[in-house]
């Protein structure tokens, strides 16, 4: 079980890795979804963790760097503790995934407003970092409940039919 758990975390890499390197909308990727699935469904803490953070190390590798990858990063491992709380529950699944998105837009953006230099470091500047946000905030959340239906759902299928046919047989 421990090797399929481990496979399973080394394709979620791969695929997230490859969702943020091939064209795409921008925001549109699974990072969010991985995160909170990681956390709901892999037992082993350091690899639910480890699984989010090294598709966004990898990915960023390729894309570049940023000033934002320490609050970015601390965001997934966030979200990994959010998944502890979904456990196989498909309904808080898209609970924590609409949470996660406006949390991560929310302190994204404030960290954007407050380092970038882009913005004044008032109510005005701080208004309109989050409204020069919102069309990428679209494609984030749209982008976080499609990967997250597919990854929850999918599990939710596989626990009803697959591996209730496996424990059955055993």
């Amino acid at each position: 079980m421990f090797q399929s758990r481990v496979s399973v975390a080394i394709l979620m890499v791969i695929a997230t890795v490859l969702s943020r390197v091939l064209p795409h909308p921008p925001n549109f990727t699974p990072v969010l979804a991985v995160s909170l699935f990681s956390g709901a469904y892999l037992t082993d803490r350091k690899l639910a963790l480890v699984v989010p953070i090294l598709a966004m190390f990898f990915s960023d590798l390729v894309i570049g760097f940023h000033d934002l990858m320490p609050v970015v990063y601390g965001f997934m491992a966030l979200s990994v503790l959010f998944g502890k709380q979904i456990g196989t529950s498909v309904s808080k699944s898209f609970g924590y995934t609409a949470i996660g998105s406006v949390l991560f837009f929310i302190v994204t953006n404030l960290a954007v407003w407050a380092t970038s230099g882009m913005y004044t470091l008032d109510l005005s500047g701080l208004t309109q970092c989050f409204v020069m946000a919102v069309p990428f905030f679209q494609n984030s959340i749209l982008g976080d409940f499609v990967y997250s239906g597919i990854l929850f759902g999918a599990m939710a299928f596989l626990n009803r039919t697959v591996f209730q046919t496996e424990k059955q047989t055993a």
